[in-house]
């Protein structure tokens, strides 16, 4: 088994005093970057995400403009590209990350597999070439991103873990509905003590 990591979205803006920021978000960082000191080499590739969107636009219907916000499809202006927003999170090291993926570049997006390297290639094409089989996921928010990547790696035909240690989401109640979708669709909803 070939088995890739997906660090999903550990980014200013969705963590504590960010413009979308999830409760744990900065606790979940810190304990990803943990996870990767020791089991880095588990992995045959290691993917962060992060929503890159653009400043000049609504990124198709996807920031709400001067509407207010209906935190389902219109968001608040997040993670515009290149500012701190968008950056990771300071507690997130990236230096065990093989390819860093941007989604959400004038549309929406919630996957990982909607985003693609700085250089074009897909997410698909980089578990094809890697031979991966098998993805664990982590990251934020469980209840959206987290939840689209690990569906869409399921629907891929790969076999798919949600580390429910190494998650945050925005509420619990919809986090656990989440999660129970995932487990309900094929993938294994584990702490990460559970799998070393």
């Amino acid at each position: 088994m070939s088995r890739a990591l997906f660090i999903i979205d550990v980014q200013n803006d969705f963590t504590e005093g960010g413009a979308l920021g999830v409760d744990g978000g900065a606790a979940v960082a810190a304990r990803i970057t943990e996870f990767l000191a020791a089991h880095a080499d588990d992995y045959a590739i290691v993917l962060a995400s992060r929503d890159w969107h653009d400043g000049h636009n609504d990124n198709g219907g996807h920031f709400a403009g001067d509407a207010d916000p209906d935190f389902v499809d219109t968001w608040p202006v997040h993670c515009v590209a290149g500012t701190e927003g968008a950056a990771y999170h300071p507690a997130l090291r990236t230096d065990k990350v093989d390819y860093h993926i941007r989604k959400g570049q004038g549309v929406p997006a919630y996957s990982i597999f909607e985003g693609r390297t700085e250089a074009g290639s897909t997410v698909h094409n980089l578990l094809d070439e890697h031979g991966i089989d098998a993805i664990d996921v982590v990251g934020i928010a469980t209840d959206y991103c987290v939840r689209a990547s690990a569906l869409d790696a399921l629907t891929h035909g790969q076999r798919v873990r949600v580390l429910t240690d190494l998650v945050a989401g925005v509420a619990p109640q919809t986090s656990e509905a989440a999660l129970a979708e995932l487990a309900h669709a094929g993938a294994e909803v584990v702490s990460s003590e559970r799998i070393v």
